[in-house]
Parts: C-alpha cells; structure tokens; sequence
C-alpha cells in the first residue's frame, strides 16, 4: 500500500505497530504488507506534507525499514521488501523523484534488506547517511576535493548493518551522522551510541550528529532551507577535520 505522504501514516498508526509489527510474534502469522511511505522536504510543501518520520518505527520490533538512495536501489529493495514475510516501510525520498537519475537494471533482482553500501571510499572522516543525506554528502565532497570523505549508505534503518557501521568508523576515526530527521529522536543518535559503546578505541574525535531544526519543517522555502540539515554541513565536517 502506499501512503500519499509518509506525514498521513498516523492515522493508521496502531494498524502499523500494534497490529502488523506482532502478528508474528503473537500466532505465527505472517504480514506480508509493504507500506509505501513518500517522505521528506525541499519542495516546500509545509510541515504536514515533508516530514522525516522515519525513526518512529525503527523502534517497533517486528518492522523493516528501508529507505533507499538511487533508483537501483530502490528497485531492488522494494522487490526485496516485497518477497519479504515481515512488514516493511518503504521511504521514498520525495524530492529525489526528479532530481536523481541512475541506471537501473531490467532483470528482476533483490537487494538484501539489512545491507548498507559504501557510496565514496575516503580516508580523512566518514559520512553515515541515508536517503536524500547520501546526495548532500557525495555534492560536499565534490565541492572539496582536498577531503577524503568515506560515505556509508544505510539504505536499510532497521535493522542496522552494524558491521558495514563498524568499518567505516574504524577506517577513519572520525564519524559524522547525516539525516534530514530533525535532531532529537532521529535514528543518528542510536548509531553514535553504538558507535560509542563498540568503536569508542578507534575514534580520533567524538561521533558528531548534522540533523535538520527541532521544529516543523516551515512552508517558506528560504526558512525551510535554514530547517535542513545540509546547511550546516560544513560547519560540521570542519569541526571533525580540527580536532
């Protein structure tokens, strides 16, 4: 099924996590559902129309949540979210529709849900992202060349592939969470814990997290461009690259 925007998905809240997330769990049915979720701002559509509520479920046992980057991506997470007998949320990036374009093969393939990729290889610190926040990090790291950026594309938030997580921490020492999710509650915080609780010997820096405003996403679009993540960007990255 597909939600018109991912913000409408709280009317069917309990449906979700009360009754689809533990339909397994509590007589061994599966719930073969794939709920399609457009999600995300930058096309000023106001704050009932752009949210990134994606984090709201990476804390219900009993769902997946996927949210992919490219156009192959997403085609072969979906086929995978598909076949898969568990409850999958599939989040679209909204203002990826028309901005990304990508080969994407004409053969039927699944991508295996719970496996990141690493989206630019790099030396100096690494970008942990997802979703739209993998295209503002490849464009930073266009714009300087001087930095060697590694990025790691989640494309599954739950669950997590801890051990791509791990590699790409322990290849730099220094690590920086990227989603357009607003700060507080976002999916960046659980990472950096895990981060702290297992890589903490190979960090040269502490795990920094570049999230959009603890607001509603604004219609304005010059206020909501102050709301995004990408803004600070920078400012983060250089935090990281001087300490």
């Amino acid at each position: 099924m597909e939600m018109q925007f991912a913000d409408f998905v709280t009317v069917g809240f309990n449906q979700i996590v009360n009754n689809l997330a533990k339909i397994h769990y509590r007589w061994g049915q599966n719930a073969d559902v794939v709920v399609r979720m457009p999600t995300g701002g930058g096309v000023g559509a106001g704050p009932f129309h752009s949210q990134s509520n994606e984090a709201w479920f990476t804390h219900v046992p009993g769902l997946k949540v996927v949210y992919p980057s490219t156009p192959a991506d997403a085609k072969g997470l979906l086929i995978a979210a598909i076949n898969d007998p568990n409850p999958v949320m599939f989040f679209e990036h909204k203002g990826l529709y028309r901005s990304v374009n990508g080969p994407v093969p004409e053969s039927y393939y699944e991508i295996e849900i719970g496996k990141a990729r690493t989206a630019l290889q790099g030396d100096d610190l690494t970008i942990i992202t997802y979703g739209a926040g993998v295209h503002w990090a490849l464009e930073y790291a266009g714009k300087h060349p001087d930095i060697s950026i590694e990025i790691l594309d989640l494309r599954t938030l739950l669950p997590l592939d801890y051990e791509a997580i791990g590699q790409a921490v322990r290849k730099t020492g220094k690590v920086l969470l990227l989603h357009e999710d607003t700060l507080t509650g976002g999916i960046g915080g659980e990472i950096a814990a895990w981060i702290a609780e297992h890589c903490f010997t190979y960090l040269d820096a502490p795990v920094l997290r570049c999230a959009s405003l603890d607001t509603p996403i604004p219609f304005n679009m010059a206020l909501e461009k102050n709301f995004m993540a990408y803004t600070r960007l920078d400012a983060y990255v250089q935090q990281l690259l001087q300490y």
